[in-house]
């Protein structure tokens, strides 16, 4: 008897759990939706919760070092406290809201390079070792985002990866203690002025912000050089998104190259900047544009790669129904 509890206690014969998702492409600011299974193990055991959650790894800077951590973001207890008898089966649907600073991990159905997102269950089993279950989960950009991604590439900017940073962008409202930072090669017209480019959104319901960073070793300046533009979702529709990101850019350069506004220190944890906001209005259907302009974007990318890693993550994460 003493001998099957200590087995108990490590999970040997215990319950096992399994999440089948009804939504593995998200958006953000979408819903997520799912069913955990639930089946007991050969005696009976006592639940405290079962949750749901989205993890994603993040890069963390210390004062003399660099880690990347796993952060959830997001969690919902599905359950209380129960008694899941032996051997009995459960299933429990869910819809949860995704937020919508949630960073974007394909594009036209490819994979960031760089980036990870899974939804994580958990099964905590009172005096017993907890039992996880992790799963891939997409996120495709909102049309406004696909819209200014896809014009960098009409303009010949070259997407490399994407990572996220914790911390937070300074003057921009933000929920998530994380950034996503998309980088981009310049393209010709640009490769003497910047070295690298650096996209963010940081996204709402009514809109987003776009921050841009250009690499300062392609400057003769001694900082980084950001820029701020406050758009809104009904403007995904205009067909001139590279006329308005090419002038976003010149307009940055311009306004480093004579020493006035959005030149400043990118502080540790964090972007720092002074700027002010910029919108644009009107236009109508994105048509074929971003669609078309796709195909130079996941040039850049490695199909596979991420794809691989998001399945191997209940093994840098610790999770995996043990």
């Amino acid at each position: 008897m003493v001998f099957k509890k200590m087995l108990a206690a490590f999970g040997v014969g215990g319950p096992s759990v399994d999440t089948v998702l009804a939504t593995p492409v998200v958006q953000p600011g979408g819903t997520l939706s799912g069913t955990v299974h639930i089946k007991g193990g050969d005696h009976d055991t006592l639940i405290e919760y079962v949750s749901v959650g989205l993890v994603t790894r993040v890069e963390v800077e210390g004062h003399d070092s660099e880690y990347d951590a796993t952060v959830e973001f997001l969690r919902v207890h599905l359950t209380g406290s129960f008694t899941l008898a032996a051997g009995a089966q459960q299933s429990l649907p869910f819809s949860i809201d995704v937020p919508w600073e949630t960073p974007v991990t394909r594009f036209y159905g490819t994979p960031l390079h760089g980036m990870t997102m899974g939804v994580r269950t958990e099964l905590s089993v009172a005096k017993a070792v907890d039992k996880t279950d992790l799963d891939p989960v997409g996120v495709e950009p909102l049309p406004l985002q696909a819209a200014v991604m896809a014009a960098f590439s009409r303009l010949g900017f070259h997407f490399t990866r994407a990572d996220l940073e914790r911390g937070r962008i300074h003057g921009v409202h933000q929920t998530l203690p994380f950034y996503q930072e998309i980088e981009f090669h310049p393209s010709q017209a640009y490769a003497g002025r910047m070295r690298q480019l650096e996209l963010t959104f940081v996204t709402s319901p009514q809109g987003m912000d776009v921050v841009l960073e250009f690499d300062k070793r392609g400057f003769l300046g001694s900082h980084d050089t950001f820029s701020r533009h406050h758009v809104s979702h009904a403007e995904a529709g205009r067909d001139d998104w590279h006329t308005v990101v090419d002038g976003w850019i010149r307009g940055a350069l311009e306004r480093h190259g004579s020493g006035h506004g959005y030149s400043g220190h990118g502080g540790h944890g964090g972007h720092g900047f002074h700027g002010s906001h910029h919108g644009h209005g009107g236009g109508h259907g994105m048509g074929m544009a971003a669609a078309g302009a796709a195909a130079g974007f996941v040039g850049g990318m490695v199909a596979g790669e991420v794809a691989e890693e998001v399945f191997d993550m209940d093994m840098d994460f610790g999770f995996g129904d043990e």
